[in-house]
């Protein structure tokens, strides 16, 4: 039998490559500008993340600088009140422009999301007669509502988190060797790196396990569905108990798997923090 297991990296990789399509529809002008839109507010929104800390700063500073010659009280205050007011009406800005955002791309997510449980729901009807037969019902039902989820949460997460992270990133990096040198960006670079790294293996880690609770979770909802749906013939051959028991002999091992899953995303989350705690302690000894 070939060996079915996906990298993380390789999975997510094809999955973006079938689903760039829903995201930039060819045939709606519309979906592509509200895209384009939604990805300037996108920069705009990081623009103004980044430059916040620098009205602090510029407060600091002028206060700092203020103390050595003060002045009447009033222009004393003057000006690191109103830089303060500033940061905060960026935050606002900021706050603003990511929901404009997430209101612009919900249009987006959920015509990818329509369109692709559409050619699901056709697939299924051109299926033999002998698959509906065999009566999968209840673990169809999940696999297309888990796909349907999947969907939205892989659109908006490429689109509102991936491609963000990345500009915050490289703005982060040149305010840093602007500000600190080349030696900072290197250790930060370099956390980075090994945080990607690290979670990509990790991910392929959790891979298997999470099929796993996805195959166990498919299973006992099939036989939960089929059982009810043949009620009339379970309760004729009193078969109630077996029933039960192939039920929870499923849930038993939806329940391993899941307990499997968690405790690895437990791991994951340990080790992401561990590594950019390290890099942390690096860059505040050198500073």
């Amino acid at each position: 039998m070939a060996d079915k297991t996906v990298s993380a990296e390789t999975g997510t990789l094809t999955t973006l490559r079938n689903l760039w399509p829903y995201m930039w529809p060819a045939d709606r002008a519309d979906l592509r500008a509200r895209v384009t839109w939604a990805t300037l507010l996108l920069v705009v929104a990081k623009v103004t993340l980044v430059a916040g800390p620098y009205f602090f700063k510029w407060a600091t500073d002028a206060l700092a600088h203020a103390s050595k010659t003060p002045p009447p009280l009033p222009a004393f205050m003057l000006a690191p009140v109103m830089l303060v007011i500033a940061y905060n009406v960026l935050r606002l800005v900021q706050l603003g422009f990511n929901q404009l955002r997430d209101a612009l791309f919900a249009r987006v997510g959920q015509y990818a999301v329509r369109q692709l449980a559409f050619r699901t729901f056709v697939h299924m009807h051109q299926l033999s007669l002998r698959f509906h037969l065999e009566r999968r019902t209840g673990g169809l039902s999940r696999i297309i509502e888990r796909g349907t989820k999947g969907i939205e949460t892989i659109v908006r997460f490429v689109m509102l988190n991936t491609a963000p992270t990345i500009l915050e990133f490289a703005l982060t990096a040149g305010i840093f060797a602007y500000t600190y040198g080349w030696k900072y960006v290197a250790v930060v670079a370099v956390t980075v790196w090994i945080y990607v790294w690290f979670t990509v293996k990790a991910s392929d880690w959790r891979i298997s396990i999470r099929r796993d609770m996805n195959e166990s979770d498919t299973d006992a909802n099939t036989k939960a569905i089929d059982s009810l749906l043949n009620f009339e013939t379970v309760k004729y051959f009193t078969n109630e108990r077996m029933e039960a028991e192939r039920f929870d002999r499923s849930m038993a091992r939806y329940e391993i798997a899941a307990t499997k899953t968690w405790t690895s995303l437990g791991w994951l989350n340990f080790g992401q923090g561990l590594i950019f705690g390290l890099g942390t302690v690096i860059v505040m000894c050198m500073s």
